[in-house]
C-alpha cells in the first residue's frame, strides 16, 4: 500500500494511494487512529485495508496539498556518507569509516512533495541531497542485525536539503546547515514493507530541473539498512514512525566545481523505481 498524509481545510488528514487519487482513512479510522503514526503504532494496516477495499478514491492526489507522511516523527535520523564514492569526494585521503555518520533533523525543517522548499535569506548554498528513508514500524531497543527488517514498516523518500556554509558554524557538528525551516522534503508517501522489500536493491535518482545529478543503488551502501536499525537502538530505543534517511550518493552540487547551489524556481525530483518521485521547487525565504 501507499500512505499518505495530506492537509484538507486546515487539518491533517491520511490515506492509501490509489492511482492518482486517495481513498481517506481519516474519517473511518479517526476515532481509533488519529494520524498515520498512531495508525503504525498499532499495526492496523489490516484495518486500512478493509477500510480501503473496493472503493473509488474519495480525492484526486492533484487537488491535494500533501505533507511529509509521518508529520511529527518522535525522531529523523539522517546518515552521512554512506554510498561507497562519497568519502573520497571529501578529498581528505581518509580511510572508510568504521561506523556511521549520524546527525538529527527537526520536523519544521521538512515540507510534503509538491510544496516549495526554501532557500534561506542568510545564504546561497542551499544544496539537494536525495535519500531513500526507512520509516519504523514496530518500536525496538538493541535490535539484532537478523530481526531489523521485522521493524521496517516501509519506504519513502528525502532531498535532505542542505545549507552548506552553515554546515561549518559549529566545530563539532552540522546541526545548524541541516535545520533550516523548510528546507528539506519527506514523500511523497510510504510504500509499505510487504509491496517494497526494504532488502532491495533499490535505485536512488536525483534531477534537477530534469537533469540528473545523482544516481545510484543500494547495493553500493556501506551501512545497510538492517546495520543502521541494529546501531541507533544500540543507544535508542526506536519508535513508530520515526525516520532514518539512509544516506546520499555523489554529485551533490557542492561537489561540482563551480559548485552548483539551488537557485528559486529550481525543481528537484528525488525518484526510486518502487516508491515514486518526490518533487519540490525552489522558492525564497519569505
Amino acid at each position: 500500500m501507499k500512505l499518505c498524509t495530506y492537509l484538507v481545510d486546515g487539518k491533517n488528514q491520511y490515506g492509501v494511494v490509489i492511482g492518482d487519487g486517495v481513498v481517506e482513512l481519516s474519517e473511518p479510522l479517526g476515532s481509533e487512529f488519529a494520524d498515520l503514526r498512531s495508525l503504525i503504532a498499532a499495526d492496523a494496516l489490516a484495518k486500512a485495508r478493509v477500510v480501503a477495499a473496493g472503493r473509488k478514491p474519495d480525492r484526486r492526489l492533484s487537488e491535494l496539498t500533501l505533507l511529509s507522511p509521518i508529520p511529527a516523527p518522535e525522531k529523523i535520523w539522517c546518515i552521512g556518507v554512506n554510498y561507497r564514492d562519497r568519502n573520497a569526494e571529501y578529498k581528505d585521503n581518509s580511510d572508510l569509516p568504521k561506523y556511521p555518520s549520524l546527525f538529527v533533523r527537526n520536523p519544521s525543517s521538512i515540507v510534503g512533495s509538491g510544496q516549495p522548499i526554501e532557500k534561506p535569506r542568510v545564504s546561497e548554498q542551499l544544496d539537494y541531497e536525495g535519500e531513500l528513508v526507512i520509516v519504523i514500524g514496530k518500536e525496538g531497543r538493541h535490535i539484532s542485525r537478523e530481526n531489523a527488517w521485522s521493524h521496517i514498516f516501509g519506504m519513502t523518500l528525502c532531498n535532505e536539503g542542505s545549507v552548506r556554509d552553515w554546515l561549518h558554524h559549529g566545530k563539532f557538528n552540522v546541526t545548524q546547515g541541516k535545520n533550516f525551516d523548510r528546507s528539506g522534503s519527506i514523500g511523497p508517501w510510504i510504500v509499505t514493507a510487504d509491496e517494497c522489500d526494504p532488502k532491495g536493491p533499490h535505485d536512488i535518482i536525483t534531477r534537477v530541473n530534469g537533469e540528473v545529478r545523482q544516481q545510484d543503488s543500494t547495493e553500493r551502501l556501506m551501512f545497510t539498512f538492517d546495520y543502521l536499525i541494529s546501531y541507533l537502538s544500540t543507544f535508542a530505543t526506536l519508535k513508530p514512525g520515526d525516520m532514518i534517511a539512509t544516506g546520499t550518493p555523489t554529485g551533490a552540487g557542492a561537489r561540482f566545481t563551480p559548485p552548483r547551489w539551488l537557485k528559486p524556481g529550481d525543481v528537484v525530483e528525488v525518484e526510486s523505481t518502487r516508491i515514486g518521485i518526490l518533487r519540490n521547487a525552489v522558492a525564497e525565504e519569505k
